[in-house]
């Protein structure tokens, strides 16, 4: 294990140094065909027959196979995505792609989103290679010594813009790469301390996406005669209408979530916990900053409501002209139960009567998905988490972004976050998830990756 330990640092570090940013930077620049290309070598390397996809140029996604002897039931698949967000130089302690290690981190984009389970997962791919050769067994069509199942390993592009050139694609044309009895994915298993005790939320159900363009039309004219019907300030009011929190909806997930973590926490404590989730908007309010530090607080507001981010706003040609119209990005967020028709309404009605001076248009959707608790594959994750962290509480739970869980769910695949690691307290963790300086723990990831195996092996044999 520590072998394998030492390789995945290395692999993660040989992943991060291939630039293999969604949008393509510069445009045309084949990252995610590149980085597909280094995971399908370190797989024939171990002595697999990996397969490579490219339905598009440049957005390729490789597969592989380790067969079990066909006695245990479905496959099991470990799915993650090769490409990272665009990352800025400017503030960065460490260049984004130079992989650097230090202080305990391994540096870069792509260490948290998602590298490092991708290389965590490679890595116990390579594991029962190396355990099916030891025991004079060809990997590649040889069942490995104790498996019952399959195991399936995907690395697919395009999730950081809806996963449609990638997951989504594969779903519609070879499913067969990806259909299994359960799928594990990013985002879960990860380690966060509230009042002295340590939990770990396994992702069963993710918000959805409706991604919006919403035109703003005003009056052009002379910038020396201002006027109300400037589309600029029309969509800043716009804006600022969007951007108002919306009403306190509790999901059953959440509902479990929170109330597990309040019976964990003192009185106090779990007192605080549940006003957060009352529908009083200001009393929750009131309990976030008095429980929660900013960070998880963000989360926690994400994770009671629907939400409707602003992002972009372009309008105007010249300094001295008076837009006639205003181009506005709108990132909506839906709670599982929620849809796009909902959503939509929700638009018109915050923006109200100003909706006559607007047209909106929805570039992408993707539905909420969730998965089951109480399979045997979720209470195996549940059960390993236990037996490598005793004093953790592991509780079913939902991230504020999303996955390419949505597409596994057309294939009815019970997807589930689980991306194990043992997290420094002071840590912050979802401060990396598209940020700046992003980096993931070696201990972090030493504490994951026999975590991670265990899972396998277990719900294999």
């Amino acid at each position: 294990m520590d072998r394998a330990h030492s390789r995945l640092v290395e692999d993660l570090r040989d992943l991060i140094r291939i630039p293999s940013v969604n949008p393509p930077e510069p445009p045309g620049y084949d990252g995610e065909r590149r980085a597909a290309d280094a995971i399908a070598a370190l797989l024939s390397e171990a002595g697999l027959e990996p397969e490579t996809v490219e339905p598009f140029p440049g957005r390729a996604s490789v597969a592989a196979r380790l067969h079990g002897d066909g006695t245990g039931g479905e496959p099991l698949l470990l799915l993650s995505h090769l490409d990272v967000v665009p990352a800025p130089s400017d503030g960065w302690i460490h260049d984004p792609f130079a992989a650097d290690v230090a202080e305990g981190y391994v540096w870069g984009r792509g260490a948290v989103d998602m590298k490092g389970t991708l290389a965590m997962q490679l890595a116990v791919m390579r594991l029962l290679t190396d355990e099916a050769r030891a025991a004079g067994r060809d990997p590649a069509s040889d069942p490995i010594p104790g498996l019952t199942r399959d195991l399936l390993f995907a690395a697919t592009a395009d999730e950081e813009a809806g996963g449609f050139a990638g997951t989504g694609w594969i779903v519609d044309h070879r499913p067969d790469l990806l259909r299994a009895a359960g799928a594990l994915t990013e985002a879960g298993g990860v380690s966060l301390e509230l009042a002295g005790r340590r939990f770990y939320p396994i992702q069963v159900a993710e918000k959805g996406f409706a991604i919006y363009r919403i035109m703003v039309r005003g009056a052009w004219g002379h910038g020396s005669m201002p006027r109300p019907d400037n589309a600029l300030v029309l969509a800043a009011e716009v804006v600022r209408r969007l951007a108002e929190p919306g009403p306190i909806r509790l999901t059953p997930v959440m509902t479990r979530f929170f109330n597990g973590v309040a019976a964990a926490l003192p009185a106090e404590h779990g007192r605080l916990l549940r006003a957060i989730t009352g529908l009083d908007a200001a009393a929750s309010e009131l309990a976030l900053e008095a429980l929660c530090d900013p960070m998880y607080a963000r989360a926690a507001r994400a994770l009671i409501r629907d939400t409707i981010s602003p992002d972009m706003l372009q309008a105007g040609t010249k300094y001295n002209v008076i837009p006639g119209e205003a181009e506005l990005i709108v990132d909506c967020r839906l709670l599982p139960e929620g849809d796009e028709p909902a959503m939509r309404a929700e638009l018109e009605r915050r923006i109200g009567h100003l909706v006559a001076v607007c047209e909106i248009d929805l570039v992408h959707y993707g539905p909420p998905a969730e998965s089951p608790v109480g399979t045997p594959l979720y209470d195996l994750l549940e059960a390993t988490i236990r037996d490598h962290d005793p004093d953790g509480v592991p509780l079913p739970g939902m991230p504020p972004f999303a996955t390419d869980a949505k597409h596994m769910a057309r294939l009815s695949v019970p997807t589930y976050g689980f991306s194990p690691l043992r997290l420094d307290p002071e840590e912050r963790f979802l401060e990396r998830f598209h940020g700046i300086d992003e980096r993931v723990g070696i201990d972090a990831l030493r504490w994951g990756l026999p975590v991670l195996y265990d899972v396998v092996r277990k719900y294999c044999s």
